[in-house]
């Protein structure tokens, strides 16, 4: 990870232990504990930041109507095992637009 002009510092309280074992992370790696908290808080936002994004992207599906519940979802898997329907489920809940 390079340092850039668009880096911030920030600061942080770490109790002494998880510090302790920060540093001997670093010793092994061969990297120092900016990089290895860095790396941490990056990953961290990124899979929390995906996460925040599915369940928006969920939740404008339901204000659409594109969903199913649970029982129109199992009845639509076993007609989908059965060969009775191929491709994605038609959203009885969809939203129609006004003419």
């Amino acid at each position: 990870m390079a340092t850039t002009t668009k880096d911030t510092v920030v600061n942080a309280r770490i109790d002494a232990e998880t510090l302790s074992q920060l540093d001997e992370i670093a010793v092994e790696w061969k990297r120092t504990r900016s990089y290895l908290i860095a790396e941490a808080v990056r990953e961290f936002v990124e899979r929390e930041y995906a996460f925040i994004s599915a369940v928006r992207e969920g939740e404008a599906d339901i204000e659409a109507g594109r969903y199913l519940t649970q029982e129109e979802a199992v009845k639509w898997f076993e007609d989908l095992k059965a060969g009775r329907v191929t491709g994605a489920p038609e959203f009885p809940h969809r939203k129609r637009r006004r003419a």
